[in-house]
């Protein structure tokens, strides 16, 4: 069987896969948080909600797929399956059923936050080592800091 291989260092590539992973455990978990959540919204403010939760479930699943494919390019086995990602995301348990719009923007706003203070500290241990996932790292945040912020100015009021 041939297997992927990189010119990084195994040391290298053991903080970096370790990043990777998390990431795309986080992104997949986000995607099904949104998802959850945009199909369970009631409220007057049901229809911006419900296209902004598309927004990041469509940013999350684009960013999985780039952070996945830096792994697989590194001969890092990404793993997304449904046991893997509920074991290793750091978003809290959604809540079942319907959500008002104010609380289903606050489950955002906290699922955001996690994820964010999880992939700044990914940020730091793979630019020591791999600027190039870093860098991947770097864009996902950005967008992710977007959404997070746009949440927050949902809430106001």
């Amino acid at each position: 069987m041939y297997v992927v291989k990189s010119t990084l260092p195994d040391a290298t590539l053991k903080i970096v896969g370790e990043a990777l992973q998390g990431a795309l455990m986080d992104l997949v978990d986000l995607s099904l948080v949104a998802k959850q959540t945009h199909w369970n919204i009631l409220g007057p403010r049901f229809r911006s909600v419900h296209l902004q939760l598309d927004d990041v479930v469509s940013t999350a699943r684009a960013h999985s797929d780039i952070v996945a494919e830096r792994a697989a390019a590194l001969g890092i086995s990404p793993d997304g399956r449904a046991a893997t990602v509920a074991a290793g995301s750091g978003i809290s348990t959604v809540p079942e059923g319907w959500q008002q719009d104010t609380d289903a923007v606050r489950t955002m706003v906290d699922a955001l936050g996690v994820i964010i203070v999880r992939m700044r500290d990914r940020l730091t241990a793979v630019g020591e080592v791999d600027a190039v996932s870093q860098d991947v790292l770097i864009q996902l945040t950005k967008d992710l800091e977007k959404h997070h912020w746009m949440f927050q100015a949902e809430n106001v009021g």
